[in-house]
Order: structure tokens, then sequence, then C-alpha cells
């Protein structure tokens, strides 16, 4: 096994634009009026700079390591005024390189019963989509309550998962568009009570409902880019940035 300690760390603010009130996105009516996101950050890495570690922005504490097997690595890459974030790309071999960014646990990555929103900025090729890529995910969904998104199937749609700690049934809500187009991409998944939706560049893409009493609470790092150390990694094979969670408070 070897390991990887070659990160980027930063500062770039996320702006966060509404939907208009009444629109149509792509056959999803938008909402009546987009909910309040919270004041605060609680984790954010903007992946500029160079350090042996990847510092939280947000001022919290949250710092993420690098997990590498099989020589997996991440790379900085020109991003705008800064840098991105670029991951091992697809690999077709019995033992691929992978690599994922894990903080350790905390209890105020767990947003319980709280409203939740977390996203992140995403370019993926086309020959690069898989079954499934984890960009950003804290917990799993058959041992403990879990939140997530991911980039799913050959297409590339975005989707966003959340598991209630009692009632393992996953809740997904799905973008109707696809981003591997080698394009930049923003992507945000936003719990608001029992309202459950995804935005793909700001706009709403997918809609669905949960319980008001699903809650999420695990001893799990939050982790990017994959799962962590397994072979079935859910590898994401391509570049981020602004990578993101806010907790209601």
């Amino acid at each position: 096994m070897r390991s990887c300690l070659s990160a980027v760390t930063s500062g770039i603010a996320v702006v966060l634009i509404a939907v208009v009130p009444g629109t149509l996105v792509s056959g999803v009516p938008a909402a009546a009026g987009v909910p309040p996101q919270p004041a605060t950050m609680t984790a954010h890495y903007g992946f500029n700079g160079r350090s042996s570690s990847i510092i939280d922005e947000s001022g919290n504490g949250h710092t993420l390591r690098v997990i590498s097997f099989q020589g997996g690595r991440v790379r900085p890459v020109v991003h705008g005024p800064g840098t991105a974030l670029a991951f091992p790309g697809k690999c077709s071999d019995r033992i691929c390189p992978q690599v994922a960014l894990q903080s350790d646990d905390s209890a105020d990555l767990n947003p319980g019963t709280r409203d939740i929103a977390f996203g992140a900025d995403v370019l993926l090729g086309p020959g690069q989509t898989s079954s499934g890529q984890n960009v950003l995910q804290k917990g799993y969904s058959t041992i403990s309550s879990q939140y997530k998104l991911q980039i799913d199937g050959a297409a590339g749609h975005p989707s966003c998962v959340l598991v209630d700690v009692r009632k393992p049934k996953i809740r997904v809500v799905r973008s109707v568009i696809a981003v591997a187009d080698n394009r930049w991409h923003r992507v945000r998944c936003q719990r608001h009570g029992t309202r459950w939706e995804i935005y793909v560049d700001e706009v709403l893409r997918g809609r669905s409902t949960v319980p008001a009493k699903l809650s999420v609470a695990n001893g799990l790092p939050l982790s990017i880019g994959g799962k962590g150390f397994y072979r079935d990694n859910d590898q994401f094979n391509g570049v981020l940035d602004n990578v993101w969670v806010r907790i209601d408070r």
C-alpha cells in the first residue's frame, strides 16, 4: 500500500442563487419559495494552496486527510483564479488506483433532523462515468444513517441520498439532467423540512419528499471522492472544487 499526501487547500466562497419562484425547469416546477440557507458553513474545501492536509475553510476544523490505495492520488489543476483537485481516472483493471479525502468524525457534521445542504463543483467527462461515483458522503446506507451526493450511471446524472438512522430506506432524489459533459457544474443537495431537492447550476432539477423525523447521525467521517479504503470504493473519476456542507443550527 502506498500513501499519498499531496493535496491543496483554500477559501473560495460559494455563492448560492435562488431559483425564480414558479418557473419550470426540465419539467420540474420550482417551489413557490426557495428555503433560506443556513448563515454559515459547517465545512468548506476550496483546494487552493498546497499542504500535507486539506484545511476546512469554514473555520470549524474538519481537516481532511488523504486515504490512498494502489497508488491513488489527487493532483491540483487550474480552476478559475485558483485550483481544483483531480481524482484518479476511470480504470477497468481488477484493482485500480483509489483515493478518498476523509475528516475525523465530529458531531457537528451530523444534521440529525435539521435542515442540511451540501454540494460541490464537478467536472466529469462522458468517458469517465460508471455505475456510481461518490462525490461527498457521511455514513453508509447498510450499516448507519447517511447523506450523500453521487454521480450515477453511464449518462452521469447526479443524485442525492438520505438514509434514516432508524429505518435504513434509501431516499434518493435524482437530477433530470446529466453533468458528464466535460464542463463545470455546480451541484447542490438540499433538505428543508420534508422537501428533498437537487439543484444543478442553481436550477432545481429534481424534487422528492422525506419524513419530517428522518435523522442522520453516525460516528463516521465525512468522505470526499470515494467511500474510503474499500475495493468497491465508488471512486470519483473527475475533478472537484468548492466542496461544502451547511447544517441549520
